[in-house]
């Protein structure tokens, strides 16, 4: 696991190789490396002609979510690169070194401000696990030795404020709430002045889920983060949304809307544990130009790792 009790890991960047466990599924990708890697390696096979070859592999890469585009631009590159001979261990050479290109290089660690607290805002569609994750960031931050409070800012469910008051009490912090149905940006205010107050290294903000087309629910969004930058200029370092790996290109959509509506700095994608279609994780940063910083593969608190790309790319072509 991930973490362990009475440990502190400081937040860093995931290019330190000591955050990495030696096994290389541990994003939760053995569904999308087998498919890949089977499907490739049938192809040498039946020793498929060479334009057969090409054609096929870029079938590959659109069913493993990738993109029309995306998994054209990747295989003409590759092509380039081959000019002699094609070998299945030369093709999953170069799938790696293309396929990494599309990955943003910038660092994946949380942003904090000099003088706390941080505001972390986490958004996203209904059932992505938006709660959960607000759980898990919250766990890893206690167990880096942070102070953390979490704010209840789904008041539209019920369950959602619930569900954040078990993990307040499972991890021992602080939680502000109101009741169901109250104004989300009241919550907001309320719990700036507590982690203010109680000296929070964090405050955490769980949100309702929103559709990505409904115009509405995005304002009142838009609200929260006007009484956060308005109460603590400054303060909101990260906007996470949380999308759902299993649902593919609509993850990508919603993406789009979000970023471009609420600037969104960072990704945390769930569910990888489910899904046999990983390429949407390449898809994702090569379209809206935001880090996937975080993944989920479980539902424990421990599920919850930095998404590291050069691992990721790792794993799904390793045999």
């Amino acid at each position: 696991m991930f973490f362990k009790k009475k440990q502190t890991h400081p937040i860093r960047s995931p290019d330190i190789k000591s955050e990495i466990t030696s096994n290389k599924t541990h994003f939760g990708l053995l569904k999308t490396r087998t498919s890949v890697l089977e499907k490739i390696s049938n192809l040498f096979k039946k020793n498929v002609e060479t334009e057969n070859l090409w054609s096929e592999l870029e079938q590959i890469l659109i069913e493993s979510d990738m993109g029309v585009r995306l998994s054209c631009e990747v295989l003409e590159n590759l092509r380039k690169n081959i000019k002699i001979t094609i070998s299945k261990d030369e093709i999953l050479k170069n799938l790696e070194k293309e396929i990494l290109k599309n990955f943003l290089q910038v660092p994946r660690n949380l942003n904090a401000c000099d003088t706390p607290p941080s505001i972390i805002l986490v958004l996203g569609v209904n059932g992505v696990g938006k709660t959960l994750t607000t759980g898990k960031l919250a766990y890893r931050l206690k167990n880096e030795g942070k102070k953390v409070i979490l704010a209840a800012g789904d008041t539209f469910r019920a369950a959602a404020i619930e569900q954040l008051g078990i993990f307040s009490k499972k991890i021992d912090i602080d939680i502000i709430k109101h009741s169901h149905g109250a104004d989300p940006a009241a919550v907001c205010y309320d719990a700036i002045e507590a982690a203010q107050a109680r000296g929070a290294d964090f405050l955490l903000i769980d949100t309702a889920g929103r559709s990505h087309v409904d115009k509405s629910l995005m304002e009142s969004l838009k609200k929260i983060k006007r009484v956060i930058d308005n109460r603590l200029p400054g303060a909101l370092k990260e906007v996470f949304l949380v999308l759902d790996a299993t649902t593919g290109q609509n993850a990508l959509s919603q993406a789009k809307v979000f970023a471009d509506s609420l600037g969104v700095t960072g990704i945390v994608l769930t569910k990888l544990d489910g899904t046999a279609k990983g390429g949407i994780i390449v898809a994702i940063e090569q379209e809206i130009k935001v880090p996937i910083k975080f993944v989920g593969t479980g539902e424990s608190l421990e599920n919850f790792e930095v998404f590291d790309p050069n691992v990721f790319v790792e794993s799904l072509f390793e045999e």
